[in-house]
């Protein structure tokens, strides 16, 4: 319950009859100061009155007071700034490093504010908090959406720019192992970053011209035109034809070839089979459209639908495996796969390239591309419209995702600004 207490201080909710010191001095409390995230003490830049005197610096929270000096703050010198210890109950004197005796004040959590707050994590079903979602204002309800959708970004530019890393600073190449990885839609996002991680730009790029060979280049580094690849008792041409070309390009490069055991096939509709998600790739790639400029200068997501739209063309019309034939049946990507790459790769990457080089205007771009986009459908974005929040965009369900996530999963209700409203019902009585 330290979570609890750390949210009463930080919003002021003391007795009617003010703070004093475990030694009877009276406390006001000009500044709770920032929560800090990281190590050292709770609270940071906090001002606080104590007496006659006005007192800048750090503030420690603890369940007792005790708790200081079990935690070895009176030895460790990241505490020496601290000028007023909470805790619910003071149970022994505490001291910094250098040996400076610390105020102490006793700060108990309202009794209705911990029954809401227990209520709100005892609560059954999915959100714990739709009961009290009605009563939130829609414009600080889309707000929070706004904020949420923000961070989501953030947390993707995280990715984007480790595999910046891995490729050695090359966004071109970035790009690609980012649009390579939202082709997996999930099941296989880390086979694709494996094996795209894994192309050489420098050898497939020599062949971009020639469909048939960027093809054969990317199902053999793939691992899927070996002979026990194909189904059982039904090889074909076709991939005898693939192989033989990948065979020379094998040699040509010194290419490595994946074990074909690390895709997923279990409960996976047909067209998101690897073969068919490759197949539209190496269409994409041999049309050369959708590069990293490209990405830089498309205005509206529309566009930039435009550049990713890809289709398997040829033998796959009428196969999603090698040597099983299916009825004849177009393999473009779908609006849907579309919106999905818009919103896990384009955007990502502009957002994440607009941070690295200063450019807040693509960072805007990246976020009016998802306010284009259709909201995706998934249990999270049902759940949350089925308890009143319905996703208007991308941007939105989104965030409805990073709040699951980030806040719902992990009980981080008091830094949720929905968990807070509920906990504000209990405001009157505090």
């Amino acid at each position: 319950m330290e979570k609890l207490l750390h949210y009463v201080w930080l919003h002021k909710l003391f007795p009617p009859g003010g703070l004093t010191t475990d030694e009877g001095v009276t406390v006001d409390v000009v500044d709770p100061g920032l929560p800090n995230a990281n190590a050292g003490p709770d609270f940071a830049g906090a001002k606080v009155r104590i007496g006659q005197t006005l007192w800048a610096g750090d503030v420690e929270l603890h369940l007792r007071s005790s708790d200081w000096h079990r935690h070895g703050h009176d030895t460790d010198a990241a505490y020496n700034r601290v000028v007023l210890h909470v805790a619910e109950r003071i149970d022994a004197p505490v001291t910094t490093a250098a040996g400076e005796r610390v105020p102490q004040v006793e700060l108990g959590v309202p009794a209705e504010l911990r029954a809401h707050y227990e209520a709100l994590l005892a609560a059954d079903g999915f959100p714990p908090c739709r009961s009290v979602l009605t009563h939130v204002e829609g414009a600080a309800a889309r707000a929070w959406l706004t904020a949420l959708g923000v961070e989501r970004l953030e947390e993707k530019t995280q990715h984007v720019d480790d595999v910046l890393r891995r490729t050695g600073g090359d966004w071109e190449r970035t790009f690609f192992v980012v649009v390579a990885r939202a082709f997996g839609f999930g099941v296989n996002g880390a086979a694709f970053e494996e094996w795209a991680l894994g192309i050489e730009p420098s050898a497939v790029g020599k062949h971009r011209d020639n469909a048939r060979q960027v093809e054969a280049f990317f199902l053999g580094r793939a691992g899927l035109l070996d002979a026990g690849a194909a189904t059982p008792g039904r090889d074909d041409a076709y991939r005898r034809g693939l192989a033989a070309e990948y065979a020379f390009l094998r040699h040509k490069f010194g290419l490595e070839t994946m074990d074909a055991a690390r895709w997923k096939f279990l409960r996976l509709r047909p067209q998101n089979f690897p073969h068919v998600r490759l197949a539209q790739l190496a269409n994409l790639y041999h049309r050369g459209r959708c590069t990293l400029s490209a990405v830089l200068e498309a205005p509206r997501a529309a566009d930039m639908k435009g550049l990713l739209a890809a289709r398997a063309t040829g033998y796959w019309e009428t196969h999603y495996v090698f040597g099983r034939e299916s009825a004849a049946r177009g393999k473009a990507l779908s609006e849907a796969s579309l919106d999905g790459l818009v919103v896990n790769a384009a955007a990502p990457v502009l957002f994440a390239y607009g941070r690295r080089h200063g450019d807040e205007r693509r960072c805007e771009r990246a976020m009016e591309w998802l306010e284009q986009t259709r909201p995706e459908r998934n249990h999270v974005v049902e759940a949350w419209a089925a308890a009143g929040l319905r996703a208007g965009s991308a941007a939105e369900s989104q965030a409805l995702l990073c709040l699951t996530q980030r806040y719902c999963e992990r009980h981080d209700c008091l830094r949720c600004r929905f968990g807070t409203a509920w906990l504000r019902r209990a405001g009157a009585g505090t």
